[in-house]
């Protein structure tokens, strides 16, 4: 592609909403991909999530601040709309879900105690002015929670020629689609260059190693490698094309059904003050 045609593109969602990623994103709790917020919050907070997608970690902040209120926001109305019929479902009331712009968001200054996003910041161009974005509608004093996967840190085993190319080719993407696929190790320094005080770093992995997770984790990338908006990506791009993305998802797959197959994702989190 052109130097003139990128740049008159605009950037989009990284991995789209196949439902092979909604899959994945549907696994994600409060416990397993918040657990560095949740003794900070009190029971009358007003949260918003920013990227909630499909409302698990929302509805689950929203039954820890039950005298509180959680607002959901997404880029994707149908996502929203999933996300407000989980909500109904799982009979939660003090959560509600909206389309958003994480650039600007539709709430007056100074709306919320706490803003949470998982898994965004990776996928923006412009990382330090959303969360300028963010810090405006918190309170005084109010609680930024980020935290962001670092792609460069994983690992897994066994040692596999397929999921080495599948790694060097989600970076070649995200560069292309001018996002970060190692938000996690930089999640800090955004922050502060964002204006927050009080930064405390930290960080977390998650790790699939049981045939569950090896079936539900494997078996989800062996269908993004093909299926998603990141195989059209790789395709639209030039970095990539259907015979080799047809070789990662089989290394997927050859991954899924070894019994001593492993991997690792590191994650950098972040609290800090409006």
């Amino acid at each position: 592609m052109s130097g003139e045609a990128r740049a008159s593109r605009n950037p989009s969602y990284n991995h789209g909403h196949h439902e092979s990623v909604l899959r994945v994103h549907s696994w994600r709790t409060a416990e397993n991909s918040a657990a560095y917020l949740l003794q900070h919050l009190a029971a009358d907070a007003r949260v918003l999530d920013v990227g909630s997608g499909p409302g698990t970690i929302t509805v689950d902040l929203a039954r820890l601040v039950p005298s509180g209120e959680v607002v959901g926001v997404d880029a994707s109305a149908d996502v929203v709309a999933k996300a407000n019929g989980y909500a109904a479902s799982a009979a939660v009331r003090n959560v509600s879900f909206a389309f958003g712009d994480a650039y600007a968001l539709d709430f007056p200054d100074g709306s919320f105690d706490v803003v949470h996003a998982h898994q965004v910041l990776q996928h923006l161009e412009r990382p330090i002015d959303a969360l300028r974005e963010w810090r405006r509608v918190l309170k005084p004093g109010g609680l930024l929670a980020v935290r962001d996967v670092d792609y460069g840190g994983t690992i897994w085993s066994p040692a596999s020629a397929g999921l080495t190319r599948w790694l060097e080719l989600l970076h070649d993407v995200y560069v292309w689609n001018r996002s970060t696929a190692d938000a996690g190790r930089h999640v800090a320094r955004w922050v502060r260059a964002a204006g927050f005080g009080d930064v405390e770093s930290s960080g977390s992995v998650w790790v699939f190693a049981s045939d569950l997770d090896r079936e539900w984790w494997g078996g989800s990338w062996a269908e993004r490698a093909t299926e998603s908006e990141f195989a059209a990506h790789a395709i639209e791009s030039g970095h990539s094309n259907h015979a080799e993305l047809a070789e990662i998802a089989q290394a997927w797959r050859d991954w899924r059904d070894d019994p001593d197959g492993w991997l690792l994702m590191p994650h950098g989190e972040v609290l800090a003050r409006a």
